[in-house]
């Protein structure tokens, strides 16, 4: 999978004899998992190249006592970020691991520790960090190398998760909560790649995270209708007609390539990185639905690792507004909200929004960039939607579609009041 690989020296010193536990017998296993693996530790850290990036790799191999974290394992880990951190590149980690290593008890578990204080230090340094999920890959390693990587792949078919197979509940053992394919659908796992196709989807990955330029993004061309609407009542029927083009149809004419990062199902919300002549652009679009809590804070995360790595933001706003189901309050929708306007005030990156359809309130707005608004002729944006004016005035569904004019809510008119940038055309625009 790597070409011209080139294994870290270990600094630090010799291991204790029996370990820090005095494990009768500890020696001897720690032998026998060296000469079956031909590794000196369940870990191997070092430098190489995938394509044309370079890169450093922190490879698990399981063979070494189930791939566990022992005090020698923690050290190179940290080693590794370290050596990162200082050459300036992307990290790469592939996982397989059953957790920590028993024989070396609570000094090993506080390796831990030591492998996220490197993963901050990482992040601070604005470099990105990969990581593959791999049979299996379970404890404390999923719980601090692997899940809170910039960009998460699995392995169909392995066991991923915090439980491993012998310490959850007999019958649990075979459940399939603790599978890649679950951590996909539940939003944990970004990607699901087949063995034989990572080396293709790391190197893929590698140049979206690594692209990137500050300047901000191109605002993209309108595909639907170019034409005003008459009034605001006929706006807001065309933003809900089937028919107007949706997130998907812009990404696919705005980018050459993309890739998505994952948050809840059906959360009304397509995150990921795309690249458009030569660069990069983070995306957080909505898809017309009403948001759910996993779709703002899947654009949280998006924003802020965006932020991290020098990549402007594009977001496209679809939406009639928050859901506003009871299980998106007890999900916690107001505070899912104040996170994401959180994480775009605090931007050092360029955020730059097209409303594409449907901006409805506060579920919209969040989406929105501070300073680089733009609407598409087809979209309406609105404080709250005409029929909901209609219920909170008193007012009957006949007074609907004169609200609607009321509420200043075409591009036009939002235009006129000077809170948006401007109504794009046919092609993409300069922001």
């Amino acid at each position: 999978m790597f070409d011209g690989f080139v294994e870290f020296t270990v600094d630090g010193p010799s291991p204790e004899p029996g370990g820090p536990l005095g494990w009768d017998g500890y020696d001897a296993s720690l032998a026998r998992a060296g000469e079956r693996t031909g590794t000196a530790e369940s870990v191997v850290c070092g430098r190489a190249k995938i394509g044309g990036h370079e890169i450093v790799v922190i490879r698990f191999e399981f063979g070494f006592l189930g791939g566990s974290v022992g005090t020698g394992t923690g050290a190179r880990i940290e080693q590794a970020l370290d050596r990162a951190r200082s050459l300036g590149l992307p990290v790469v980690s592939l996982l397989s691991t059953g957790g920590t290593r028993m024989q070396e008890g609570v000094p090993a578990l506080r390796q831990l520790q030591r492998v996220a204080r490197g993963l901050v230090r990482l992040r601070e340094a604005g470099l990105p960090h990969l990581t593959v999920a791999r049979h299996p890959t379970t404890g404390g390693v999923w719980a601090s190398l692997g899940a809170d990587a910039d960009v998460v792949l699995g392995v169909p078919g392995a066991q991923v998760g915090f439980a491993g197979r012998r310490v959850r509940p007999e019958r649990f053992a075979d459940d399939p909560a603790y599978t890649a394919e679950s951590q996909y659908a539940a939003g944990y796992i970004d990607e699901l790649v087949a063995e034989d196709a990572l080396a293709d989807r790391l190197e893929a990955w590698l140049g979206l995270l690594t692209g990137g330029a500050k300047q901000p993004a191109d605002v993209p061309r309108a595909l639907g209708a170019l034409e005003p609407a008459p009034d605001g009542w006929q706006a807001v029927l065309r933003t809900r007609s089937p028919d107007r083009p949706r997130a998907d149809a812009y990404l696919d004419d705005y980018f050459d390539t993309y890739g998505f990062i994952r948050g809840g199902a059906e959360d009304g919300v397509l995150c990921g990185i795309g690249a458009r002549g030569g660069r990069s652009i983070a995306f957080a679009a909505q898809t017309g639905t009403a948001t759910k809590p996993a779709g703002f804070r899947t654009a949280t995360r998006l924003i802020r690792f965006a932020d991290r790595l020098g990549l402007p933001v594009l977001t496209l706003v679809d939406t009639p507004g928050a859901d506003a189901s009871p299980g998106a309050e007890t999900a916690g929708a107001g505070n899912a909200i104040a996170e994401l306007f959180g994480a775009v005030a605090a931007a050092g990156v360029p955020i730059t929004t097209l409303v594409v359809g449907e901006g409805g309130s506060g579920g919209a707005l969040a989406f929105c960039s501070a300073d680089r608004i733009w609407l598409t002729p087809d979209a309406c944006f609105s404080v709250i939607a005409p029929e909901l004016a209609a219920g909170i005035l008193k007012r009957g569904k006949e007074e609907v579609p004169a609200l609607a004019g009321d509420l200043k809510l075409r591009p036009e008119d939002l235009l006129a009041l000077g809170v948006i940038d401007g109504i794009v055309g046919s092609e993409p625009v300069r922001s």
